[in-house]
């Protein structure tokens, strides 16, 4: 598998998800990584980035709230988002970062009462 993302569902808002994100070994281990996102009737948007190195940045929207990481001997890059609002609502995937033209399947996460 080259990106499958997965850990979405419905949840109220103040609630928390993490989502993790299983990359092939030799995507995983060259690039930076980032988690996106797109709304409905919005365009897609990076959400978070993370180096090989570990270094992290968020989206103003979602600082203080969202934490990227990586797992390097999983492969795995995760988001774990807490305090979530409606606005928050979408489709989310990860790429590398800067994104590459290949984008695997997203997961839902619908922030709903």
């Amino acid at each position: 598998v080259q990106l499958q993302a997965s850990g979405g569902g419905l949840v109220q808002p103040g609630g928390s998800l993490r989502l993790s994100c299983a990359v092939s070994a030799t995507i995983f281990r060259r690039n930076n990584m980032g988690w996106y996102r797109q709304a409905p009737g919005k365009q897609r948007e990076l959400v978070a980035s993370i180096t090989t190195g570990g270094n992290t940045n968020y989206a103003d929207s979602v600082k203080g709230r969202f934490t990227i990481s990586r797992d390097n001997a999983k492969n795995t890059v995760y988001l774990q988002m807490n305090s979530l609002r409606s606005e928050d609502t979408a489709v989310y995937y990860c790429n590398v970062f800067p994104s590459s033209s290949s984008w695997g399947q997203g997961t839902q996460v619908t922030v709903s009462s």
